[in-house]
């Protein structure tokens, strides 16, 4: 592993209790951060923060589709750490694999709210901090669907595309305050994300990646901690690759 500096920074996590999420807080403990868990799965987020180590991991429950519970874990993590240094919009659904006839109204929103609304959500309540403090790192966990688009997944490859535009929009907005705002756009890989897929859609992404196999979570979470870290100061509303060769811009 290499090193990165994250010493003496806060960081939030959203989704951060499994998965991609969890890699990410366990990069980030390991490189000085502390961090708070977001995560609507409050069992599993403490469980997480118990082996990552409570004494530098931190779970809240929070659903980030209600800016009442963020503004209200933003407020407990500021208790907690005294600043918010770092932002991973991490906590995404895939929701059902159907077409876009075949898609449910309500099915298309729930994917949205949480994808798309939630990262927006938890910027509009984190940003101000960011900006009074003159510093601040956000990271967004898109995905390569949003650039490619995948069939049999409109909600998430829209989601996805959605979460790319809001970080350049706000990456543009905040480029004088020293807060970096970026998005990768990861290929998929083998999480508990899977098990709201079908086995004809995995079967799809893997034979789209010209590495052959999944990206892995730790691979994810190197590219995060660099991103989040104080070396990242020139790019900004930027989408970084990480699809084993699979994305064509």
């Amino acid at each position: 592993m290499n090193t990165i500096d994250l010493n003496h920074r806060r960081a939030v996590v959203t989704g951060g209790a499994q998965g991609f999420g969890r890699a990410i807080a366990e990069r980030f403990a390991a490189s000085g951060a502390r961090v708070a868990i977001w995560d609507h799965d409050i069992a599993l987020a403490e469980k997480t923060a118990k082996e990552i180590g409570d004494d530098v991991v931190t779970a809240l429950q929070v659903d980030v589709t209600d800016p009442a519970a963020v503004d209200s874990a933003r407020d407990a993590t500021l208790a907690a750490f005294g600043k918010i240094d770092i932002l991973v919009n991490n906590a995404g659904i895939a929701g059902v694999n159907k077409t876009v006839w075949d898609t449910d109204y309500e099915e298309w929103r729930k994917v949205l709210r949480i994808n798309l609304d939630g990262p927006f959500i938890c910027c509009k309540s984190i940003v101000p901090l960011m900006i009074a403090h003159k510093y601040g790192r956000i990271v967004n966990i898109a995905s390569i669907a949003g650039k490619e688009g995948n069939p049999n997944a409109a909600h998430y490859s829209a989601s996805k595309a959605g979460l790319i535009a809001l970080t350049k929009s706000l990456g543009k907005e905040l480029a004088a305050y020293d807060i970096a705002v970026n998005a990768v756009t990861p290929a998929a890989a083998r999480t508990a994300i899977f098990d709201q897929m079908t086995q004809q859609h995995i079967d799809f992404m893997l034979s789209k990646i010209p590495k052959g196999r999944f990206v892995l979570v730790e691979e994810l979470a190197a590219m995060v901690a660099w991103l989040a870290s104080e070396d990242c100061a020139f790019s900004t509303g930027a989408v970084f690759d990480i699809s084993g060769g699979r994305a064509t811009y």
